[in-house]
């Protein structure tokens, strides 16, 4: 289909990641949600087939801006990725997604004498969030006292910051730690932790194509649907009625479990959801109070 300003006119434009650490798990939570498109290697904007949708793919530092002044009127990005670029007043986070998480932390190297953040203060830092480091910095080094060359150097970088000290540039960096492997490789340890992060859903404050409402609505509940069911499973059971209240009490769902009747009028069938981090352990309790026939099915989506 040509991508004329016919084609795009009256659709909802949702910035999508074009690279880097969301990107995968964006077109994995896309489909999900059954937003059906095919993307062609050299455009970066694509019509969605199912839906009055179109997906703008973007460097995720950009999607706040976009979206902030109403360019767009949905996107992915990281919540860190709103603060560095300032947008926070001008984008509403309607959910957050639960991937792309990790941690802005400072770092020193192993064998440093800088031990906290405050011995970081006065010293060369390098960070590719300048924003954020440099108001961090700001405001510690007017704490300590510390004024005119005696401040914080922020220098800013665009990639590979965990480099920095072993070249001799910085005494410290501001960076994302996902595992840490990559700063332990460098030789590199955290001394603090300036914000926690992850992939969120944004949309404007102020929208401006009010008639998109109703389907920003529908999308983001299937979306939040995808994320619910990425987190729960759904847990079935027979119990015998004289242990049901024990049985509920390890299984008391999102509101209240579903009890549905047996030939055996002295038992009944179980159906809750439970998160699935802690299925074993659930599994095992039920087992103790007298269930039976304990099955688990995986969610593919749900609307709670």
């Amino acid at each position: 289909m040509h991508l004329g300003s016919e084609s795009m006119d009256g659709r909802l434009l949702f910035a999508i990641p074009k690279k880097g650490r969301l990107y995968e798990k964006t077109l994995e939570l896309l489909s999900g949600a059954d937003i059906q498109f095919t993307r062609s290697h050299r455009l970066d904007v694509c019509l969605v087939g199912n839906h009055p949708i179109a997906l703008v793919f973007l460097p995720a530092a950009d999607i706040p801006s976009f979206v902030g002044k109403g360019n767009v009127d949905l996107g992915i990005t990281g919540h860190d990725v709103i603060l560095e670029a300032g947008m926070s007043e001008h984008v509403t986070e309607v959910l957050r997604l639960g991937f792309g998480k990790c941690a802005l932390q400072f770092q020193v190297p192993e064998s440093s004498s800088i031990k906290s953040v405050q011995d970081l203060a006065g010293k060369r830092v390098v960070t590719s969030f300048e924003v954020l480091a440099g108001r961090y910095f700001d405001d510690l080094d007017t704490e300590l006292g510390l004024v005119n060359e005696q401040r914080t150097k922020i220098e800013y970088v665009g990639g590979s910051v965990e480099a920095a000290c072993s070249l001799g540039l910085a005494d410290g960096i501001v960076d994302l730690v996902e595992s840490g492997e990559t700063m332990r490789a460098a030789g590199l340890h955290a001394i603090g932790t300036l914000l926690e992060t992850e992939a969120v859903l944004i949309r404007s404050t102020k929208p401006k194509h009010a008639h998109l409402a109703p389907l920003i609505e529908r999308i983001t509940k299937r979306i939040a649907g995808v994320i619910a069911s990425s987190k729960y499973v759904l847990c079935q059971y027979n119990i015998p009625r004289q242990v049901l209240a024990s049985a509920m009490e390890i299984t008391p769902g999102r509101r209240a479990p579903t009890l549905s009747p047996l030939d055996d009028e002295n038992w009944v069938g179980v159906s809750s959801m439970v998160e699935k981090k802690k299925v074993a352990d659930v599994m095992d309790r039920l087992v103790e109070v007298g269930a039976e026939d304990v099955l688990i099915i995986r969610l593919d989506n749900c609307r709670v």
